[in-house]
């Protein structure tokens, strides 16, 4: 296939321009087939692309006078889609001229302005947000809705399994992937009427290319049982701050720790490399990029505050996406489980 072709939002993200194009030059330095189309003012871009040559040599840059703030409402968004870095780059995948736009703004309005743009896919109700984090096991851990739908009913849920899948076994390389529903116990009678109409859909559909293993608890998240765990944004949002907040409260505990006393200061020498593993397994930066499942398109989120390595990682994720054709294992999975959802109405 072609090179993929990355539109990135320049302006948006904490770092800038700077931090964008040094991510964009360090995911270059890491894949050399990767094109860009850099969207944003072009007199902020120019002389920090003229520090990355090999990158200026692989991008084309698109102005764009104007982009969305951090506190900007969705709804003054998307008014503005068509003059500010981030519209313009989410046109950018719905015109065909790039597979894919990378952006560390704005959540809300990205979230908005894909959606109104490249709307859903056949047989999608609604876009999800998926990310991966880190487990204790052998392999990460997909999970989704992360705030994208406060609200869904089982057919969502169940929507979110497929495409949650399909991005396990394309951005983990996870053939056949164990897929569970969080919920409040693993009980199959736990749960709301949502919860556990999905599971019973789910159940009825064991051809599917993932196995759906029941309910998964918060607390096992990041235990390595499950490669996919599929719930409403609302709960999946707060499961996944805390678990982000858990993670800064050990990495802050330990920092204290270590330097209570001069005891303390030869045992963090002693502990140096087992702590730089664990600082390398929690940092966000190592998995950035969010994804929003289901749309007509690929759109990655990247963390404001990430750095160039954290952009590079989101970036490597799209161009993942892009060559391995997401979308196509999404709309072929659903069109397998509609299938089969028909032949059993008939056969009653």
């Amino acid at each position: 296939m072609d090179a993929p072709r990355i539109a990135i939002d320049a302006m948006g993200g904490d770092g800038g321009v700077a931090t964008m194009l040094a991510g964009a030059a360090l995911a270059l330095s890491r894949s050399s087939d990767l094109r860009f189309l850099l969207v944003g003012d072009e007199a902020a871009i120019a002389p920090e692309l003229a520090r990355h040559p090999a990158l200026a040599a692989a991008s084309d840059v698109r102005h764009a006078p104007d982009h969305i703030s951090g506190e900007e409402k969705p709804t003054q968004a998307i008014r503005r889609a068509k003059t500010t870095s981030m519209g313009l780059a989410i046109a950018a995948v719905k015109d065909g001229a790039v597979g894919a736009a990378v952006s560390a703004g704005n959540t809300g309005a990205l979230m908005a302005m894909a959606k109104l743009s490249l709307r859903t896919l056949p047989g999608i109700d609604r876009p999800a947000l998926a990310a991966i984090m880190p487990t204790l096991g052998d392999n990460d851990v997909v999970m989704l809705d992360l705030g994208a739908n406060t609200e869904c009913d089982a057919n969502n849920l169940v929507q979110f399994a497929v495409m949650g899948a399909a991005y396990a076994r394309t951005a983990l390389d996870i053939p056949h992937p164990k897929v569970a529903l969080l919920n409040i116990g693993t009980e199959a009678l736990k749960g709301t009427d949502e919860l556990k109409n999905a599971a019973a859909m789910l159940r009825a559909h064991p051809t599917l290319p993932f196995a759906f293993v029941g309910n998964v608890e918060a607390d096992r998240i990041n235990r390595g049982a499950v490669d996919v765990v599929v719930s409403d944004g609302f709960s999946g949002n707060i499961a996944l701050k805390a678990i982000e907040g858990t993670a800064r409260f050990v990495t802050d505990l330990l920092r204290r720790s270590f330097t209570s006393s001069f005891r303390s200061k030869m045992g963090f020498l002693l502990s140096k490399p087992a702590l730089h593993l664990l600082r390398v397994h929690l940092d966000p930066n190592n998995h950035n990029g969010a994804v929003f499942l289901g749309l007509n398109g690929i759109v990655v989120k990247s963390h404001g505050s990430a750095d160039a390595k954290g952009i590079a990682n989101a970036i490597g994720v799209a161009a993942k996406l892009v060559r391995d054709d997401l979308n196509r294992l999404i709309a072929e999975d659903l069109g397998d489980y509609r299938s089969q959802s028909a032949e059993s109405v008939a056969a009653l």
